[in-house]
């Protein structure tokens, strides 16, 4: 269970997509970042756009600063920053949607890639649960407010046939009370 939180930390929503980066994915399956993308190279048909896509440098500087405050700088000093203290050039990770995650394990055939592949499908599993329990929760909640607001219009009625049954009971009460005029018998 500590290792699908330790995937679900490491899964982001960019582009609306809950998607995990190349890096993660390399650490999880103890490869290298440059050999996970060499392998995703050589299989391209298996990697569509809606499996995996470039970030932009704007994404990725937004992504890098989500994460260093969630990590305190822990975790984003890689590809980029090691990059450009060794003069190399800068590549913007590749991000793996869940289909993209599943597709790499047939791309990938260690027991240890096998293993973080069943892994990581169950994280999104459970992220997806999570989501449907809090969608669940917002609709009850909604039924529950359109009931307040049903009886709140129940009780208007109620307060308004009330008020007319004192205003009745008023008038009668008054007619009741009224002097008599003419003749009264004995």
């Amino acid at each position: 269970m500590e290792i699908i939180r330790s995937i679900q930390n490491r899964i982001y929503e960019i582009r609306g997509e809950r998607v995990m980066l190349d890096r993660d994915l390399a650490a999880l399956y103890e490869t290298e970042t440059k050999s996970l993308n060499l392998a995703v190279k050589r299989n391209l048909k298996r990697f569509p756009p809606d499996f995996m896509f470039q970030l932009t440098k704007e994404e990725f500087e937004a992504l890098r600063f989500q994460i260093e405050t969630l990590d305190n700088a822990n975790s984003l000093r890689f590809q980029s920053e090691t990059s450009k203290t060794r003069g190399g050039t800068r590549y913007m990770p590749y991000a793996f949607t869940e289909q993209g995650v599943a597709m790499l394990s047939g791309v990938l055939h260690s027991d240890k890639a096998i293993d973080m592949n069943i892994a990581i499908m169950r994280a999104f599993v459970e992220i997806r649960r999570i989501l449907l329990q809090k969608n669940d929760l917002r609709e009850q909640l909604q039924e529950i407010k359109a009931r307040l607001g049903e009886h709140d219009t129940q009780l208007n009625h109620i307060y308004d046939a009330m008020e007319n049954l004192m205003d009745e009971k008023a008038a009668h009460q008054k007619w009741d009370d009224r002097e008599r005029i003419g003749f009264k018998k004995r």
